[in-house]
């Protein structure tokens, strides 16, 4: 049997027995963590009550994952190890560590690896064989023609009805954020409980979620999408926005991206500082994007430059800060467009 869909999860969870392994595995934030969250509950309803959560980060040793599951035999209780790969490559000794696993399930045991990032270059051994002992989620992002589709599934499962074009309506305004389309989806079931809703009535119930905004431009950026940040970057310049205005969210998360690097140069632990910071789960994958982008002196590069771009937008250093600003956008999105920096 084919490994199944994200939209396919919840009917295959429910019509058989919990696996002893699950790969959760993409880029889009929002379908991993859904897809995380029907295995999660679905081991809460076979008696799964303990969890032990692992952050795979620089210097991580799966020898503490071999130790905890060497523990199991003291415990008359049902466990599932949640393993955050970000970057999906469990290296070496994670391989190692998987294939065993799956060899010789332990009982009463679930393995749920979730990653950040995904390619079939990422796949191996490893991979296939959760594949085989249980299941491969793959979230490949939706693409623009999809997005329609995929908001159409997601009213229904909410009680709403929605024709083709309120979907692309909707579509439209979300301009690929599946996240944004989520929550707009939420407020409509709220808003509208079991309506079918047209185009002219999605037009009068969904905020414009595509405006041009700088929370979105830093985003993109940060996210490697450069002809997005810099059509963004080009909308908020066309609606007046001024250079001063933008600068303070972009410098403040340049820097604090910069300050993650430099804990990771350091060797520190990354996820440990991040979750002391309170950076959402969906944002520390945006964060240890960009890091895998450029090097530790690079970010700081960046933000010695935003610091420079907000100099020039007050008058005080001499420069075209919108040019300026917009090859800063560009050499944080893109790595061959990092000469136009420093």
């Amino acid at each position: 049997m084919g490994q199944p869909r994200p939209a396919e999860l919840a009917r295959v969870l429910a019509g058989e027995p919990l696996r002893p392994a699950y790969l959760v595995a993409g880029s889009e934030p929002l379908l991993v963590l859904e897809a995380c969250d029907a295995i999660r509950a679905r081991a809460r309803e076979e008696g799964y009550t303990e969890r032990e959560v692992f952050d795979v980060e620089r210097g991580f040793s799966w020898d503490a994952l071999f130790a905890s599951l060497g523990a199991l035999s003291l415990f008359a209780t049902r466990r599932v190890f949640d393993v955050r790969l970000p970057t999906g490559n469990p290296g070496k000794d994670g391989s190692a560590f998987v294939e065993a696993y799956c060899a010789n399930p332990p009982p009463d045991t679930v393995l749920l690896i979730s990653t950040g990032e995904w390619s079939k270059k990422l796949a191996g051994k490893w991979s296939e064989r959760i594949a085989s002992a249980g299941h491969l989620v793959e979230c490949w992002p939706v693409k623009p023609h999809e997005l329609p589709e995929w908001i159409a599934r997601r009213l229904r499962s909410r009680g709403l009805q929605a024709d083709d074009d309120a979907a692309r309506v909707l579509a439209d305004r979300v301009e690929g954020n599946l996240l944004a389309a989520a929550q707009e989806i939420d407020k409509l079931a709220l808003l509208a409980p079991g309506a079918r809703i047209g185009a002219a009535q999605m037009l009068d119930l969904v905020a414009d979620a595509s405006r041009y905004d700088v929370f979105a431009l830093v985003d993109a950026a940060l996210g490697g999408d450069a002809p997005r940040a810099l059509r963004m970057l080009a909308g908020l310049r066309a609606e007046g926005e001024a250079v001063a205005a933008l600068m303070p969210w972009l410098a403040g998360e340049v820097g604090r991206v910069a300050g993650f690097a430099r804990i990771a140069d350091a060797g520190g632990n990354v996820g440990a500082e991040m979750k002391a910071a309170r950076v959402w789960d969906a944002r520390q994958a945006l964060y240890r994007r960009a890091m895998q982008r450029h090097s530790g002196p690079g970010w700081e590069a960046f933000a010695l430059e935003a610091g420079r771009v907000e100099r020039m937008a007050k008058g005080r250093e001499a420069g075209d800060a919108w040019q300026a600003l917009e090859r800063l956008v560009a050499a944080i999105a893109e790595p061959r467009a990092r000469r136009l920096v420093g």
